[in-house]
């Protein structure tokens, strides 16, 4: 059986651990379509607590036969703690590694700006065979310290293959053609639940990050102004307590000069997501088209939408046009409020849509191209540790 790592921060939602919801429900799908492929996942994460607080190292089973792998830690308050706190995690990550990576093993890495100073250590020193998986170029969204955008491009020569969400950056980051594989989001359709509303309203949702930089909650707020008291349009998401206070703010302000019901209705996660999204109609992905990130990445969001049944309302821009779901999508063309409105107030509920269907088909194609991947780069790796072998024997003869 192929030994197969995965590195990201990644930790379970009752763990107190500091991770992105959207990357590991994202990892999660993975994990589960490679174990339909009668295999198991090492999942390697090096999370810290959100509260600072001392984290104890331990492996967990998780899946059907996969496991977790984390590091005691301890980042305190301070500056100076948690920089010596960073370094000691890095250490413990790199001699776990270290010790248990063999050469041909394959390691799947979601790709973050903590780990990317890992790659070509991986790559090169382990001899592993790499896939990265890169959901976008994180200094096209915001500028970093300690990496710029050349050198966080460079990170991505070391490997053997990829996972993309977006046809446009297999394009812009795999100019030598490696083996790689499009993901746009999570392929799972959902239980289906009764909805709990019960108005006779159409039910519009803005679910995901409070980012200013991302702009799509306050796209979905000012869109209000234009419905009509038939809609109510609900907003779910994340943020820094600054950006979630605006949001509220503007939420407050927003529903005094309409007849359309708008609400926040705060961060949901599990069933309880799963069974608010389901009671929607329209989901929406009204982030700002200008932004460089929107020609590279693809916004997860829909999938989560159209996994749970919903019409889709969307900035029209090519990573999503020109998707293997661009033609379920409703567009619209200017980052307006009336525009998006506009947008919404035109979806068809009778034209036979059936966005579970495609979902299903999106995950048969996606487990057969990430096992085809797998097979191939573990034969090309397998070929070259064998001449390398070859020709250490042939010295030693000699």
């Amino acid at each position: 059986m192929k030994r197969i790592f995965y590195l990201g921060y990644y930790n379970l939602p009752d763990s107190g651990a500091n991770f992105a919801l959207s990357a590991v429900n994202k990892m999660d799908y993975i994990i589960s379509a490679v174990e339909s492929l009668n295999m198991s996942v090492n999942v390697v994460s090096a999370t810290t607590r959100k509260d600072g607080k001392k984290a104890k190292g331990e492996i967990k089973k998780i899946g059907k036969n996969s496991t977790l792998k984390t590091f005691g830690n301890y980042l305190g308050k301070s500056k100076i703690s948690r920089f010596i706190g960073q370094k000691r995690l890095k250490r413990e990550l790199k001699k776990y590694l270290k010790e248990n990576i063999k050469p041909n093993d394959t390691v799947i890495i979601y790709h973050s700006l903590g780990y990317c100073d890992l790659y070509k250590w991986i790559y090169e020193k382990l001899k592993a065979n790499v896939i990265l998986e890169i959901e976008e170029i994180y200094t096209d969204v915001v500028k970093q310290k300690h990496i710029d955008n050349e050198q966080e491009r460079k990170t991505f020569e070391y490997a053997n293959g990829y996972i993309f969400p977006t046809e446009l950056l297999d394009k812009t980051v795999n100019t030598k053609g490696k083996p790689s594989t499009i993901i746009y989001g999570t392929y799972k359709i959902e239980k289906r639940y009764e909805k709990i509303f019960n108005d006779n309203k159409t039910h519009v949702v803005y679910a995901g990050t409070f980012d200013p930089n991302k702009g799509g909650a306050i796209a979905a707020i000012g869109a209000a102004r234009f419905l009509n008291g038939n809609y109510h349009i609900h907003i779910l998401g994340f943020g820094k307590q600054s950006e979630i206070d605006y949001v509220k703010s503007k939420i407050e302000e927003t529903a005094k000069k309409t007849d359309a019901e708008i609400s926040y209705d705060g961060l949901l996660s599990g069933e309880e997501y799963i069974r608010f999204i389901q009671s929607c109609d329209i989901g929406l992905s009204t982030q700002n088209p200008d932004a460089q990130f929107n020609a590279t990445s693809f916004p997860s969001k829909i999938l989560s939408y159209m996994s749970n049944g919903l019409r889709i309302v969307s900035v029209r821009i090519p990573a999503i046009e020109k998707s293997a779901v661009g033609e379920y999508i409703h567009y619209y063309d200017e980052q307006t409020p009336e525009s998006i409105a506009a947008a919404v107030m035109s979806v068809d509920f009778n034209d036979g849509y059936d966005s579970r269907k495609k979902i299903a088909e999106l995950d048969k194609t996606f487990t057969c191209d990430l096992n085809a991947m797998l097979e191939e780069l573990s034969e090309k790796n397998e070929t070259v540790l064998q001449a390398h072998r070859s020709v250490s024997y042939t010295h030693l003869r000699a």
